[in-house]
């Protein structure tokens, strides 16, 4: 029985999985980091631009956004959110379906 309920969570993982390969397939432009509103004068909250905040290999980086592509790089910065969940997500399954692989493995085969 509890071969049976083992076989059956690696069948859901491995289904899982492709969904998740699917996913990341259909996405579209991405790009890391946080979209933020900045200010010259903060106290007064005049003179505001957009700046784009990312680590890029070890490696601190800012970009000004102008502000008619700031909804473009707010739709690429949350590509890349759910991008980081997916893999996130892909990687736990993969370790599950490498334990419940070893787990059926080991068992002995009954008549």
């Amino acid at each position: 029985m509890l071969y049976y309920m083992k076989n059956k969570r690696l069948s859901r993982v491995q289904l899982a999985i492709q969904r998740i390969k699917q996913e990341l397939g259909e996405l579209g432009p991405m790009r890391p980091g946080t979209l933020t509103r900045q200010y010259r004068l903060p106290r007064q909250k005049r003179i505001g631009y957009y700046q784009l905040s990312y680590t890029y290999r070890m490696k601190s980086h800012t970009e000004y956004v102008r502000p008619q592509f700031v909804e473009e790089v707010r739709r690429q910065v949350a590509t890349y959110k759910r991008f980081k969940r997916l893999m996130q997500r892909w990687i736990a399954l993969g370790m599950e379906e490498c334990r419940l692989r070893i787990e059926i493995a080991k068992r002995p085969e009954t008549p």
